[in-house]
């Protein structure tokens, strides 16, 4: 047997170097604000991309797809990223209307977990972040047909210089096709590492958006 690439669990001495400072334990009345510290603490460690996150959806057949996208706001209302309505998961997002959503900190040794329902934000915050986006990015909305097959790399640059071309130096108007998709959260669940996998979950539910929430402590 060759040697694995994949690092042996953690020794009783790793483990004790690792939790020398004794983190707080998990304690909130609800999500949103601990949702935020721990973003805020991922910010100061996380050397990129702390609002990066993986988007789970299933498509027609029930199968699951899941990828990585970057966090663009949150609030009470939910939790909101841009994309192609065209691609694959904004069709799967529009025709399901539910997702799941993961944050992994590898740094901080945390993890949050998020299942919700989907809606697309209104036309006013879709056309504000669009324009707020680098000139670049805003034409690369324009000249990528998410998802979907390229024939080669040339065929996308040639794409992206027609449309460059034709917006020249005047406003670029956010595409019909691209906006932004909201997850309304049902369930949001902390998770911190611990010695000997004996880790922290603490799980936030409610039966609809309108209503307020409860938390247990789950098994890790």
């Amino acid at each position: 047997m060759t040697d694995s690439l994949i690092p042996p669990s953690p020794s009783a001495a790793d483990y004790a170097e690792a939790h020398a400072a004794h983190e707080a334990e998990i304690a909130a009345s609800e999500p949103f604000s601990l949702f935020g510290q721990w973003l805020k603490d991922a910010g100061a460690k996380e050397p990129n991309d702390p609002n990066a996150m993986a988007v789970a959806t299933v498509d027609q057949d029930g199968l699951p797809d899941v990828r990585m996208v970057l966090l663009k706001d949150f609030d009470e209302a939910g939790f909101v990223f841009y994309t192609n309505t065209q691609s694959a998961k904004g069709q799967q997002l529009t025709q399901s209307h539910k997702a799941a959503l993961l944050f992994h900190w590898k740094s901080l040794r945390r993890q949050v977990r998020i299942r919700g329902e989907v809606t697309r934000v209104s036309e006013a915050e879709a056309d504000a972040y669009f324009h707020s986006r680098a000139r670049q990015s805003q034409i690369g909305a324009w000249a990528s047909d998410q998802s979907h097959p390229l024939e080669s790399r040339f065929a996308l640059e040639k794409s992206v210089a027609e449309y460059a071309l034709k917006f020249g130096l005047g406003k670029i108007e956010r595409p019909p096709h691209w906006t932004g998709f909201r997850i309304a959260p049902l369930s949001i669940e902390f998770w911190r590492d611990m010695p000997f996998r004996l880790h922290d979950r603490v799980q936030f539910k409610r039966d609809a958006v309108t209503e307020g929430w409860t938390s247990v402590r789950l098994y890790p």
